[in-house]
């Protein structure tokens, strides 16, 4: 009995996917600009990708991989060129195709920090008064909007640049991640530049809730 119950767990481990490092990760010198691993080197020209599958949405990425925008309109923080505003990193990211952007987009989706806290967050949108509540919090409690692009009441962008923008980040942004880099981004950039506040659970959803709805598209 244990001979077959070693046979079958064999078999059933061998069909299992093994999501290997696409090659256009090296050719297109992805690691150039981002981390794969906490243990690499502080990359000074974009965000870490080694907890990708905790922060990004698979589709989001699928389509940014082909058709690249703008997310940090001075650049990332740790390029020489921030504190100038002027980047010395060329905007914006290398182009990938259709097939090499499905590759790339399922491995980094299987980049996950090992103590990553899911469903913290619920599915369920703000209402209208709990909404206005949350974009006071965002925008004067705690001043977001000076780093950080959103929408007015009239849906026109306006904030701060020297972060990357909110606008449609619900698009691209997971719910959980939101909430924890609101309550610890220590704990994902040691060295970052947001700021560390003493926010409680119920505000940290509240927040994250509003950021994911300030959307121009659906």
């Amino acid at each position: 009995m244990r001979v077959w119950i070693g046979v079958l767990l064999l078999i059933f481990t061998s069909v299992l996917p093994v999501w290997a490092e696409p090659e256009e990760i090296e050719r297109k010198g992805c690691r150039d600009c981002h981390r794969f691993s906490s243990k690499e080197t502080q990359a000074v020209r974009g965000p870490d990708l080694f907890y990708a599958g905790d922060k990004f949405r698979e589709n989001w990425l699928k389509e940014f991989l082909q058709s690249p925008t703008v997310i940090r309109k001075v650049g990332y923080i740790t390029d020489p060129g921030f504190p100038s505003g002027k980047p010395e990193v060329g905007q914006p990211h290398s182009v990938l195709t259709e097939e090499e952007s499905a590759r790339v987009s399922t491995f980094l989706m299987t980049l996950h920090l090992p103590d990553f806290e899911t469903g913290k967050v619920d599915d369920v949108p703000l209402s209208k008064g709990v909404r206005a509540q949350a974009k006071m919090l965002f925008e004067r409690n705690f001043g977001c909007i000076a780093c950080h692009e959103a929408l007015n009441l009239v849906g026109k962008v306006r904030g701060g640049v020297s972060g990357p923008t909110l606008v449609n980040s619900g698009l691209r942004l997971k719910s959980d991640w939101i909430f924890h880099w609101l309550k610890t981004p220590e704990k994902f950039l040691s060295k970052g530049r947001m700021p560390v506040f003493d926010m409680g659970d119920e505000t940290a959803i509240r927040i994250t809730k509003y950021v994911l709805s300030i959307r121009t598209k659906q």
